[in-house]
Formats: C-alpha cells, sequence, structure tokens
C-alpha cells in the first residue's frame, strides 16, 4: 500500500493543479468568447447600416 500512496501523492497534486487552472481558463474561455460574439454583433450592425446609407 506504500507505493500506492507515494504514487498519489507524487501525480495526485499536479493534477489538481491542472484542472484547476484548466477551470479558470474555461471560465476565461466563456467570457472572451461572449466578447468577440458582442463585437461581431456590432461590427455587422454597423456594416448593415452603412450599406443601408449607400442605397
Amino acid at each position: 500500500m506504500g507505493p500506492i500512496f507515494e504514487l498519489i501523492g507524487n501525480v495526485g497534486f499536479p493534477i489538481a493543479v491542472a484542472v484547476f487552472l484548466l477551470v479558470r481558463i474555461e471560465k476565461k474561455l466563456d467570457d472572451v468568447n461572449k466578447t468577440l460574439i458582442n463585437m461581431l454583433e456590432r461590427i455587422n450592425v454597423i456594416l448593415s447600416g452603412d450599406r443601408c446609407g449607400r442605397q
């Protein structure tokens, strides 16, 4: 049983840190995605308004 606990102790901490960082990064990526979608919607509104003015 000793080697198993040592393996968990050595590998478990890096796995826990990796999972923690992935969860944090996922939240930030969701925020970036929402921002990009918002920007694209605004660009489309601006471009469609510009086209209406030319016609």
